[in-house]
């Protein structure tokens, strides 16, 4: 999402370079540049005033640290004041109450409101241990009460029985007081949504809250809006009193002004943000780490947090010792590509290692996902006793696999080799020692 800003912020930061102190004259330009740089990425033109001024005041005449270049003191400035613009720290759901704690999820019609009520719900399941019921009130949109039930069958979680023609407000009520007695933690209320704002939608929304008193109204916005997501949040918040905010489509080709806008237009902060179709593609948003994607920095927390959702320890250690031993077989392969698949997209992943960005222009995102489809397709017309032992892989075994996975028999060679190459490298770090290693790494 943020790549585009991420090129220009680092073009304005190159300005700097070769200069021993931060003056009015050497970031002068460079402020424009940055200025300039967000108001393209459709963030709000106050937000943006409020934010050159802060990063002006901090940088104006600032003795540059005695590690740090002028253009790394100014990326610094501009990291905390990002940081400080979408909320500061991380902004936890408030589920401190009597449970079953209701959570209200509103926004407009086609922001991803019931995808992401089915998200969320698999996060609470999964991180927070919450047993969790979904209550589908969109009764004018028959696909939407189905779309839940489907996401509910697809996670394992429940979803109280609704049909259209029925009172929004009186399925709520059923539902929570069907969850006090089956001991749910949470209940997730997925509301109507509309094309636009109306009175009609919100009065129905402040019955609803009336009703079942929620501890979280969040705002699901797309964030391929842009500003207008903000106006939108702004609007919901001043009729609702909205807790917080859902960001979807954070992987789309947004220009990122709604994440840079959203808390300090509104006062609230963005809670979640999701990135991709997936149902487990939706993550705690955290300003610092949003801060340093934006600036080309990664995100390797939330990466390593990915990692340890998918990855069994006993499997890790197994591989872990079949490196060491150069044991490391296409059985081995394979299941690390199925980890990696559930991670999210290469083009996902790439965007949380550190110096990656430039690399990932090279790379078509599609074209990457694709590949790791095509390799495992391969793997998977493998015999047993062929992703045991490479080494049975003839000519006319070759021929086979390549017609039973639908590739070419070069693709096949390829695989091979890449395989073999692999090997040899694995062979010659084991051969090091740690020692070694830890000298090459030096």
């Amino acid at each position: 999402m943020f790549e585009s800003l991420s090129e220009k912020l680092d073009v304005s930061f190159k300005k700097l370079r070769g200069h021993g102190r931060l003056t009015e004259d050497n970031i002068k330009d460079a402020l424009r540049d940055v200025r300039m740089v967000l108001l393209e990425a459709d963030v709000n033109f106050v937000v943006v005033k409020q934010f050159i001024k802060a990063v002006r005041e901090r940088a104006m005449g600032q003795e540059v640290l005695q590690s740090l270049t002028p253009a790394q003191q100014f990326v610094k400035i501009v990291h905390e004041e990002l940081v400080a613009l979408m909320g500061g720290t991380q902004a936890p759901l408030d589920l401190a109450a009597t449970p079953p704690v209701a959570i209200l999820m509103v926004g407009l019609q086609g922001s991803g409101k019931t995808t992401s009520s089915g998200k969320l719900a698999l996060f609470l399941k999964k991180k927070e241990r919450k047993k969790v019921l979904l209550v589908p009130v969109d009764v004018y949109r028959p696909a939407a009460i189905d779309q839940l039930q489907s996401l509910g069958k697809q996670i394992d979680i429940p979803v109280f029985p609704a049909e259209t023609g029925q009172d929004p407000v009186a399925i709520s009520k059923k539902a929570f007081t069907y969850a006090k007695e089956h001991g749910f933690d949470v209940l997730i209320i997925d509301t109507a949504g509309r094309l636009h704002i109306d009175e009609q939608l919100m009065a129905e929304l402040e019955r609803i809250k009336k009703a079942v008193n929620p501890r979280e109204i969040l705002l699901v916005a797309d964030s391929m809006t842009g500003q207008e997501a903000v106006t939108i949040a702004k609007s919901f918040h001043d009729l609702l009193d909205i807790s917080g905010v859902v960001l979807t489509k954070l992987d789309g080709d947004a220009r990122g002004g709604a994440a840079l806008s959203i808390k300090a237009v509104t006062g609230k902060p963005i809670k979640f943000v999701g990135e991709g179709e997936k149902l487990n593609a939706l993550d705690a948003f955290y300003p610092d780490r949003m801060a340093s994607r934006i600036l080309g920095m990664g995100d390797v927390l939330t990466l390593i947090e990915r990692a340890q959702e998918v990855v069994d320890e006993k499997n890790a250690a197994e591989l872990a010792r079949k490196l060491r031993k150069n044991e490391f077989n296409f059985e081995d392969f394979r299941g690390q590509l199925r980890q990696l698949k559930k991670m999210g997209s290469m083009g996902g992943l790439m965007k949380m290692i550190p110096g990656m960005g430039k690399i990932k222009e090279l790379v078509d995102d599609d074209q990457a996902d694709r590949e790791l489809v095509k390799v495992e397709a391969i793997i998977n017309s493998m015999t047993a006793q062929e992703r045991r032992d490479y080494r049975l892989i003839n000519g006319s075994r070759r021929k086979r696999i390549a017609r039973g996975s639908g590739t070419t028999v070069q693709d096949v060679n390829r695989l091979l080799k890449n395989y073999l190459e692999m090997k040899k490298m694995m062979k010659k770090f084991n051969k090091m020692g740690p020692k070694g290693l830890k000298r090459l790494l030096q």
